[in-house]
């Protein structure tokens, strides 16, 4: 069997330092930060495994078996806005650490994921017919 090409030119170890210097961003942020307090407990861990999704995602690795959707459903404190912001961080970590074709492409796929899973998260906030739960 042949592996899959990487979908654009990253080394794993930069997926790890972009991972890593993402979640320091996280941490410190006033709207995010508190979020991501209540459900991790261990960075590095949560890190190794973000970037284990990465790598499978953009390098085809197979080292994730999570399912993200599944997760940011069940989360009662993530909500659809959170998506924006979190975004927005994500690009600038990705224009600071990467160059200019890497963080575009990576970007593009972060904001392909991130609409699946905001998706998810009002999937979640909808009742019968698809009417908006406003609590």
């Amino acid at each position: 069997m042949t592996a899959l090409p990487p979908r654009f030119d990253i080394a794993r170890d930069d997926i790890a330092r972009v991972v890593a210097a993402f979640y320091e961003q996280i941490r410190q942020h006033p709207g995010l930060g508190p979020v991501f307090a209540i459900h991790v407990t261990d960075w590095p861990a949560h890190e190794e495994k973000i970037t284990r999704f990465w790598a499978n995602a953009i390098l085809f690795e197979r080292a994730y078996d999570g399912n993200p959707a599944q997760i940011h459903k069940q989360s009662q404190s993530v909500r659809p806005g959170m998506f924006e912001p979190w975004l927005a961080l994500f690009d600038m970590t990705l224009k600071r650490e990467l160059r200019p074709d890497q963080a575009a492409a990576w970007s593009a796929l972060a904001h392909t994921i991130g609409r699946s899973l905001r998706a998810s998260v009002v999937e979640r906030n909808q009742g019968p017919g698809g009417v908006p739960i406003l609590r």
